[in-house]
């Protein structure tokens, strides 16, 4: 696995150690105090880095292409998915898949934006961009959720939706606005999860739900870090700066309330471990599910609509 540039100390520390214990083993020498020593300092310097991560080493792990995807939770978290296809208006969309699932013996429906790993994966999935019909293709299924009374659970992984003439054509705008609309309205409990790309409008239009988890080095923001250095600094290498600034990140969105859990990650980021990354969101959605079935459908719907209401708020001194 490649580091990213921050890692950098880390893999060569990583390197050492393994040399000292491939020499230990080949010439059979005692050097276990040597070894203990680069492996208390491989620890603190991995502690040093993943502690104080800045929000624009978060971005770059939330764009890792070894971090699970929805599909990769639906593995490992879900039961029995059963992918449903189709908006019922022009086709499928391969970049939001959906379907039935059972969480904790509990049938429910499953949405998200999967991206891919190689090229061929990615122009199946159209880089985690969905179309037109993705979007639609989600509101159909929430409102199945709803005829049947099951939660529905929604996974966030995506750069924006999909800005193509195709996709104008097909008026993105008013699929993913109606989306915004009738997520508001949906009679049954709902979670959404930014896993790690949270993009603008393509992120919203499957994310007005109940509670709003973001895994804890994923981000959510209304542009790229890249297109808010183009707009403020005139070129992309300020991408850093407008990280630090937009506050996308999960910690600085958790502490703004503006979402209601972070969701902790192995240590270096969900990449390095999957099953326990899954394992994580697992329970934190099986809580949320759990305490939203507690409430009636009026407290349901009232509460939803005082958290959106809430958004934006700013208090002066």
């Amino acid at each position: 696995m490649k580091p990213l540039d921050f890692e950098k100390p880390i893999a060569e520390l990583e390197h050492e150690l393994e040399k000292l214990k491939n020499k230990a083993q080949s010439q059979d020498i005692d050097m276990s105090d040597e070894i203990a020593a680069m492996e208390g300092k491989l620890s603190d310097t991995r502690n040093r880095i993943y502690d104080d991560l800045s929000p624009w080493q978060r971005v770059q792990i939330a764009r890792h292409t070894n971090r699970p995807f929805m599909l990769d939770y639906i593995s490992h978290v879900f039961d029995d998915f059963c992918e449903l296809h189709g908006d019922r208006h022009i086709g499928d969309d391969n970049a939001m898949p959906g379907g039935f699932a059972t969480l904790a013996g509990q049938r429910v429906v499953v949405i998200g934006h999967q991206k891919g790993r190689d090229t061929k994966e990615n122009l199946k999935r159209n880089f985690g961009s969905a179309h037109p019909e993705g979007y639609r293709k989600a509101l159909r299924l929430m409102k199945l959720a709803e005829k049947f009374h099951l939660p529905v659970v929604t996974m966030i992984d995506t750069p924006g939706a999909f800005p193509g003439i195709g996709a104008e054509e097909r008026n993105i705008a008013e699929a993913i606005g109606y989306n915004l609309r009738e997520m508001m309205l949906l009679k049954t409990p709902t979670v959404a999860i930014v896993l790690g790309e949270g993009g603008s409008g393509g992120a919203l239009g499957i994310g007005v739900t109940d509670r709003v988890l973001m895994m804890e080095n994923a981000y959510y923001s209304v542009i790229s870090p890249e297109g808010c250095a183009a707009i403020l600094w005139k070129h992309r290498k300020h991408a850093p700066e407008a990280a630090e600034a937009m506050k996308i990140a999960a910690p600085d969105l958790g502490a703004l309330n503006l979402i209601d859990e972070v969701i902790l990650e192995p240590k270096g980021g969900a990449h390095h471990d999957h099953v326990q990354a899954a394992e994580n969101l697992r329970h934190a959605v099986i809580s949320q599910i759990h305490k939203l079935q507690q409430l009636s459908m009026d407290e349901l719907l009232d509460q939803r609509y005082q958290k959106f209401r809430k958004y934006g708020e700013w208090q002066g001194e």
